[in-house]
């Protein structure tokens, strides 16, 4: 053998594929390229899995500018014998400029094993066929996530040259390891001159030993030798797995290191049923991405926002809380639905949730079928408030995973009913119809929805009343303390109120003027014969004592802590001198201006998680004491669920004895 060499397909007489048939067997999805690589390669990974193995799968995506030791062995080794440029754009490729590649890696996977010969593989083992030389095949997973073989198109789609190299490492038939590396290229069908005349191509090339009538990878040592030449990573001694090296992909104009951040956050969101740990089994699989060397972490979806949502929503489905779901006529199991609902802040959207439709609000159920990777994300009713959400997952039933699998395109991103007949696509209609009837009863106050009736959760923060919603009380709208528009409550001087104030009531810094309204006029610097220090001043001639007083800074708002969604509101104490404040919570009725400080029997309350400084330093005590000044604190509160929660600061003045 000379080298690797690169074999054109040229039209047989029996015919063949021209390559654009095959790159458009993926159709037109509406997820972009790199988002069909992580769902479409994960899935051949986990259905490569080794059997019977209780070891997780290692999948990686990898991206690096070829470096000078090796881009000399890139441009000799796969340039042999390569086509005219037109009909090969990988030879412009190679030629200028620096080569950037992406590469897809799994371990713990059986690799490309079996025959390397299309008309060799009569057996169950043809995993390089199936890979490498056939379209189409239908998959030979038992619950597995492919179909029909399709997803493999998308390496080529995302090389802008069309190729890819393919390094593996399997077992043989004898029961010892195999390295193999061949390379491919899916562009276009042509015509080429040729000095018997012209003939046509199918646009399909192999990069390999073509030393015989088909050509062949390369195998073993010299697998081995050329990898090393090339700069890719070597298997260990009895790993096996296979490398997808996609050469010049197309990042959809993001920088490398933006890409990788966004392959990281995307397999988050596509993958996390086998991130997780559940039932005392550790994940299935194990994920990594990195950039020139950099790593870029993957987001752990039990503490990542929303993702959390969908990990307790699949511990309800797989626990003894979930419901199954049931179609009656024909009778059958579809599977099972877990559901949950939870207060929590506005979602920030990331590329990755766009991608999904997925922007401010979580109101979504996971679609997956036995292999549990996520299908898409099915919306549902958009809650009233937008700091309330809800989320949910749907498994298919083991002896339902062939429907599911025919109701899905070649991207495996939809369940597709008319795509089916009857009775299958009833039972995937009926799938979706009673998981709208568990999303009635979720989001309906009483757990039944009268008919012709407009139900309306009571969720804090409800768009609904956000004319309502005021400083004072946290979110929505509640009963005044204090008279439209004031900012302080007049009260005792033992208890100087809950100061209140309306929307549209912005305090500035705190006022150093006196005002008839936060003080009190005494003779001699005394009230009730005991002094008020730090709060004595004097105006025209008289002593007076300035009351403390509460200026809130801002609308509360929501915030992420490690146990969960709190309200935060922001205040400031203007007037010096140690001061005692405590917590008045409630929870409102929109509609009826009552407002709750007992709860319901089997009802929460709201409650004070502590008071928080300047420093993010908290402090749980109840009532507690406080230095005013220009210091700024938050009041941390844990709302109760489905209730509009009403916050009021009471602030009184420590007295010397």
């Amino acid at each position: 053998m000379t080298g690797p060499q690169w074999f054109s397909q040229p039209y047989p007489p029996e015919g063949a594929s021209a390559a654009e048939g095959i790159r458009n067997q993926l159709g037109r999805p509406e997820l972009d390229l790199l988002t069909i690589l992580v769902r479409e390669s994960a899935q051949n990974s986990w259905d490569a899995r080794v059997p019977a193995s209780d070891a997780p799968v290692d999948y990686r995506i990898d991206m690096w500018t070829v470096g000078p030791a090796h881009t000399g062995a890139w441009r000799e080794l796969l340039l042999a014998g390569a086509p005219g440029s037109s009909d090969f754009p990988l030879r412009e490729t190679l030629k200028h400029g620096s080569i950037r590649v992406l590469a897809v890696s799994d371990r713990g996977t059986r690799g490309l094993g079996g025959p390397t010969r299309a008309d060799d593989a009569v057996g169950p083992e043809r995993d390089f066929v199936s890979f490498i030389r056939n379209i189409g095949e239908p998959r030979d997973t038992a619950l597995g996530g492919g179909t029909y073989g399709f997803g493999k198109g998308i390496f080529y789609l995302l090389s802008k040259p069309g190729t890819v190299l393919v390094h593996s490492r399997c077992r043989t038939a004898k029961g010892t390891y195999e390295t193999r590396l061949i390379g491919c290229t899916l562009w276009k069908s042509y015509v080429a001159v040729e000095y018997q005349g012209r003939r046509r191509y199918t646009g399909r090339h192999w990069w390999g030993d073509t030393a015989g009538s088909v050509v062949e990878p390369l195998v073993g040592q010299a697998a081995e030798t050329t990898a090393q030449r090339l700069g890719l990573k070597p298997f260990g001694p009895q790993e096996t797995g296979t490398t997808v090296v996609v050469i010049d992909p197309n990042l959809d104009e993001l920088g490398a290191p933006e890409a990788a951040d966004y392959l990281s956050d995307t397999i988050a969101w596509h993958l996390w049923p086998k991130m997780i740990s559940t039932g005392g089994r550790s994940p299935a699989m194990r994920f990594s991405v990195t950039c020139d060397g950099v790593p870029h972490p993957v987001p752990d979806p039990r503490s990542t926002r929303p993702l959390s949502m969908f990990v307790a929503a699949y511990e309800r489905m797989s626990g003894p809380h979930g419901d199954a779901v049931e179609c009656l006529r024909p009778k059958r199991h579809l599977g099972r639905l877990g559901l949950v609902k939870r207060i929590m802040p506005p979602l920030e959207p990331t590329r990755a949730s766009r991608m999904l439709d997925i922007e401010d609000l979580i109101h979504h159920v996971c679609l997956m079928r036995p292999a549990e990777l996520v299908v898409t994300y099915h919306p549902g009713p958009k809650p009233p408030s937008i700091n309330q959400g809800y989320a949910g997952v749907f498994r298919a039933d083991e002896a339902m995973d062939d429907v599911y699998a025919k109701a899905e395109p070649p991207t495996h991103d939809a369940w597709n009913p008319h795509s089916l007949e009857r009775p299958e696509s009833t039972f995937v209609q009926t799938t979706f119809r009673r998981i709208g009837e568990a999303l009635e009863r979720l989001l309906s106050l009483s757990g039944v929805t009268r008919p012709g009736a407009t139900n309306v959760a009571l969720g804090a923060a409800s768009s609904m009343f956000s004319g309502l919603v005021g400083g004072a009380w946290g979110i929505g709208g509640a009963t005044a303390y204090s008279k439209p528009g004031s900012t302080v409550t007049r009260g005792t001087k033992s208890d100087a109120g809950a100061a209140g104030r309306r929307t549209g009531d912005r305090p500035g810094p705190a006022s150093t003027a006196l005002d008839s309204e936060h003080v009190d006029h005494v003779e001699s610097g005394h009230a009730d014969g005991q002094s008020l220090p730090g709060m004595n001043a004097h105006t025209n001639g008289r002593s007076v004592v300035l009351r403390p007083r509460v200026q809130y800074i801002g609308d509360p708002y929501y915030d992420d802590r490690a146990d969960g969604a709190v309200l935060i509101q922001e205040f400031r104490l203007p007037v010096p001198g140690p001061q005692r404040v405590r917590i008045d919570l409630a929870v409102t009725l929109p509609g009826t201006g009552g407002r709750e400080t007992d709860p319901p029997i089997g009802a929460g309350m709201p409650e004070l998680v502590g008071w928080e400084d300047d420093r993010g330093r908290l402090y749980a005590a109840d009532p507690y004491m406080l230095d005013g000044g220009d210091s700024i604190w938050r009041a941390v509160v844990r709302p109760a669920p489905d209730t509009m929660t009403e916050i009021g600061i009471k602030v009184e003045a420590v007295r010397n004895t």
